[in-house]
């Protein structure tokens, strides 16, 4: 019965640990790591209050008390270090001897709860955290037996032999509640572990699945994104805003914002992004769109400043606990970074497609010139090469003008180089040869790949110098891999130009050069192959034998 009683108590202190353990300021205490001092002096009250009610609700027995005191002391103590059980410890032991100064007990118990608190102290520094909830009931019996044996040495006559007899098993057993207070604790610190799990698979999840809709963010792939969000977290409304209107909203009181006259922000919103803070309100009152309960407003940031912001609401109050808060900056986070990603790469895309109709639309004032002087030239001496080139001419510019910045079959390309190669050969006669190894391949390039490398070759290479010059086309299956290679015999390239090349870096008159050079590293990780020869330059790049001609 005596056993019962103790378990009692102990099932007592327990049931206030398990009511605490659920509450926010708790959780937050116990997940905190490292404690403050405010925090650490409530933990210390806290488990001094249990020691000396554990003393108040004890069993009187032969003049003794069968109490929790102990278990109080030493579940501190283990848990939360020196300045929780030593206090304790000395409170609580003094409080005992003070009650009952005359007791056979009294200063028994003062010395083993003064003790109890050093014994804790030690275990929390030594024990490891697997085994503290065995070794702390170990523990608790070390100093149930202390007790014992001071009652026996302290105590005259048969009293504390009888005092011993009576309540030494109950207390010694009773000292394994110290390991499931331990466990109990510990539990709810593991707590924030598993929540950090859950919530970061639920980020992967919700990553996972909006991912594709931040390839070109607009208000209706901000909806969607929205609604992955409103499902995953099972929320009652989801919302994403810019600085000034509502851009998505799906979820309760969705036929509000419908109308355009609802689209501004309120006053809860705006002042989350004025003062670039995190608003959260688990008391809402006469919200507009519904009857929301709760809600967390998270800016949302682009270069590090607040473009907008993201909301869940809940219609049920106190829904944004402190691991619901984390996910939504988290989920923030994300949205800003692929947002902003999504922007760096729209500039980018608009920049390469700038560029390339700058150079498609680049036919050179004086390349059309010189092609026409060429034609006027053969029409008084050779009339049907004259025809032949104009055709040529025609041809070339319209292939031009109808180009695409997308993909292109080679054997496409190639009859566009072989139109210039034909107008230019016009223009400088004998003093340009130019020679193509082709073979029967069909592979898709970005359009605008050959065309500039051929006529870099022409203008840097050859025109540059007074002797006669040879340009090679070679296109030629490998395995696995088609191989490209424009070679001349000019006068050499710079070298500073293929550093500049291959460092991205623009180069004065050799834009198609850098271009092509982007555009394939951008489409297979691997640009041009530059190399100055003697005499000479080689412009080469493999492409992936992937596509059309593989299959």
């Amino acid at each position: 019965m005596i056993l019962l009683g103790l378990f009692e108590r102990a099932a007592l202190m327990l049931m206030v640990l398990f009511f605490l353990g659920r509450t926010r300021l708790f959780k937050n205490v116990l997940w905190k790591g490292q404690l403050s001092g405010m925090e650490l002096a409530f933990i210390s009250a806290l488990f001094s209050g249990f020691a000396v009610g554990g003393t108040y609700t004890g069993i009187p027995v032969e003049g003794a008390l069968v109490n929790v005191r102990t278990i109080a002391i030493m579940s501190g103590g283990i848990l939360f270090g020196p300045w929780v059980g030593i206090p304790a410890g000395i409170i609580s032991g003094l409080h005992r001897y003070l009650i009952d100064i005359h007791g056979f007990s009294a200063i028994p118990c003062l010395i083993s709860s003064v003790c109890a608190g050093l014994l804790s102290t030690v275990v929390h520094y030594r024990g490891r955290r697997k085994w503290l909830w065995l070794v702390g009931s170990l523990a608790g019996m070390a100093c149930e037996s202390l007790t014992m044996l001071l009652i026996l040495l302290l105590t005259p006559g048969d009293t504390g032999i009888n005092i011993a007899a009576e309540i030494a098993w109950p207390m010694m057993a009773g000292s394994i509640c110290i390991g499931m207070i331990i466990k109990h604790i510990q539990d709810i610190e593991d707590e924030k572990e598993l929540t950090a799990a859950r919530e970061a698979r639920l980020a992967l999840i919700i990553a996972n699945r909006t991912l594709p809709f931040f390839q070109n963010v607009q208000d209706d792939t901000l909806t969607k994104v929205c609604e992955v969000i409103h499902d995953c977290l099972e929320a009652d409304a989801v919302a994403i805003t810019d600085r000034n209107t509502v851009l998505a909203y799906v979820g309760q009181g969705h036929e509000y914002y419908d109308e355009q006259k609802h689209k501004d922000l309120n006053e809860l919103t705006a002042d989350a992004i004025r003062h670039d803070r995190i608003t959260v309100n688990n008391n809402l009152h006469r919200y507009p769109a519904a009857d929301f309960r709760s809600v967390a407003i998270i800016p949302l940031r682009e270069n590090g400043l607040v473009t907008g912001t993201l909301k869940i609401f809940f219609t049920r109050p106190d829904m944004i606990t402190d691991s619901m808060r984390e996910l939504g900056v988290g989920l923030s986070q994300l949205i800003s970074t692929q947002m902003e990603l999504s922007r760096v790469k729209a500039l980018r895309e608009m920049a390469a497609r700038a560029e390339f109709r700058a150079l498609q639309s680049k036919i050179n004032p004086h390349f059309l010139f010189n092609a026409l002087n060429a034609i006027s030239s053969l029409i008084r001496l050779r009339p049907t090469e004259a025809r032949h080139v104009i055709a040529k001419l025609a041809d070339y510019l319209r292939q031009n003008l109808s180009l695409s910045d997308g993909m292109i079959d080679i054997q496409d390309e190639l009859r566009q180089v072989q139109d210039y190669v034909a107008i230019e050969q016009a223009r400088f006669g004998p003093k340009l040869t130019v020679t193509f190894d082709i073979d029967d391949v069909h592979i898709d390039i970005p359009s605008l790949s050959l065309q500039p490398l051929v006529e870099n070759a022409i203008l840097h290479g050859i025109q540059s110098q007074p002797r006669p010059g040879e340009v090679h086309i070679a296109v030629k299956r490998l395995n696995d891999r088609v191989s490209v290679c424009i070679r001349d015999t000019g006068r050499g390239i710079d070298p500073d130009v293929i550093k500049s090349v291959a460092n991205g870096e623009a180069v004065r008159d050799r834009i198609g050069l850098m271009n092509v050079n982007e555009r394939l590293k951008l489409l297979h990780g691997n640009g041009l192959t530059i190399e100055r020869l003697e005499p000479g330059t080689s412009v080469s790049f493999d492409l992936p034998l992937e596509n059309k001609d593989a299959a």
